[in-house]
């Protein structure tokens, strides 16, 4: 049996419908036959994920429900409902991610009391809104879990959730840091982990290697960017 022919792990377990895009090709930038790691032929689809139909399964279509009654801008904030791997995902329109989060929480149905991770993804080459924020919410009322996210272009700008949640004032100032996405209304929206003028944002995937060279018994290692002819 060839490899081609083998269906993927996890194909029949409900993932949402997904249509082929361009493949990215190697790894870190690397080009040419410099790089020995082996990452310079690799080739990853790129599929772009849409939206789950109903019924979704499990508690999802509760939640779902529960949120459109509760939030007359149901319709014009949820960009589409996608179920993957027995989890949940809101692609929620950036400017309204604060009322829904504040719904999430408060409506007796929802009763999302938790955030407990807010989070930066850099989807380079993707498209103008190449950067998503994650926000895992947790309800203790009913043991269940969802996730809220959205998409902003570089350096975008997403209303902050701290007043909803406050466990997510720092967590929003390390996605800043790492990513650079601007949260309107955060308390103190300054870096986390960088030096106050640090230039850019470590964690974008178009962002330079760097390093630090390491003397090691008379011998000098240079930072990992310089090591191989990456380009």
């Amino acid at each position: 049996m060839s490899l081609e022919s083998v269906e993927p792990v996890g194909a029949n377990l409900g993932a949402p419908a997904q249509t082929p895009s361009s493949p990215q090709k190697g790894m870190f930038g690397i080009e040419g036959t410099g790089d020995v790691s082996g990452f310079g032929g690799l080739v990853r689809p790129h599929p772009e994920v849409v939206g789950t139909p109903k019924p979704y399964g499990s508690y999802f279509d509760e939640i779902t429900d529960a949120l459109e009654d509760a939030y007359p801008g149901f319709a014009d904030a949820l960009e589409k409902v996608v179920v993957d791997r027995d989890e949940l995902t809101l692609h929620i329109v950036p400017e309204k991610i604060a009322e829904v989060a504040q719904i999430m929480r408060d409506d007796e149905g929802l009763r999302f009391e938790l955030c407990s991770s807010v989070s930066g993804v850099d989807y380079l080459n993707t498209d103008a809104r190449r950067l998503h924020v994650v926000y895992q919410l947790t309800s203790m009322t009913y043991r269940r879990k969802v996730r809220l996210e959205v998409a902003v272009p570089l350096g975008g700008n997403v209303p902050t959730v701290t007043h909803v949640y406050p466990t997510a004032d720092w967590q929003e100032r390390e996605a800043y840091d790492m990513f650079g996405m601007i949260f309107v209304g955060h308390p103190n929206l300054t870096r986390v982990l960088m030096p106050d003028d640090w230039e850019g944002h470590p964690q974008l995937k178009d962002y330079p290697l760097g390093g630090v060279p390491v003397e090691y018994k008379g011998a000098e290692i240079p930072p990992p960017d310089q090591r191989r002819v990456y380009q």
